[in-house]
């Protein structure tokens, strides 16, 4: 059997990433524009291809053991990076190839969807201080404590039943 198995799943996982920096970039501009709706159908995207990379990624780890118990290597974990240092020649390059591209999307995505964290954190922190504005706490309202001649603090409600 031939490493071709391997590179096919190592490419369509560097396509899939690709579709999915892609998808990513559309959210950083959907989070900038407080397109809810936009991010909401971008995230349910997002899952399925997570999905799909999930199968590939299966599908290339069973192409790895197949490949190396044809080739009777001993059984264990077999990575990408263990392949590239057995292998020889044309296969040895073509793998390596499509291992680093790989790697150069994933670094790129992983890049876009710290940003995109970064983003959704800001948005977060905004409304809480919306929200804080809207609803000020007791203290805040009474702008500190009042003491009584003993030196507690007085235990006043909202609503003063007294009047």
């Amino acid at each position: 059997m031939t490493i071709d198995p391997v590179i096919n799943h190592m490419k369509q996982l560097q396509q899939l990433h690709e579709s999915l920096l892609s998808l990513s970039k559309r959210k950083t501009e959907a989070l900038k524009t407080n397109d809810v709706t936009g991010i909401q159908q971008l995230l349910i995207q997002e899952k399925e291809h997570v999905q799909a990379i999930e199968k590939i990624e299966k599908q290339r780890e069973r192409s790895v053991t197949q490949w190396a118990s044809e080739n009777g290597i001993p059984p264990r974990e077999r990575t990408v990076s263990e392949l590239i240092e057995i292998l020889d020649g044309e296969e040895k390059e073509r793998l390596q190839n499509a291992y680093e591209a790989l790697i150069l999307v994933l670094a790129d995505l992983k890049q876009q969807e710290k940003l995109n964290t970064e983003l959704t954190q800001q948005s977060l922190q905004f409304i809480n201080m919306s929200l804080d504005l809207l609803q000020p706490s007791l203290q805040s309202v009474n702008y500190g404590v009042k003491e009584t001649n003993h030196g507690s603090t007085a235990k006043r409600s909202i609503f003063d039943s007294k009047a």
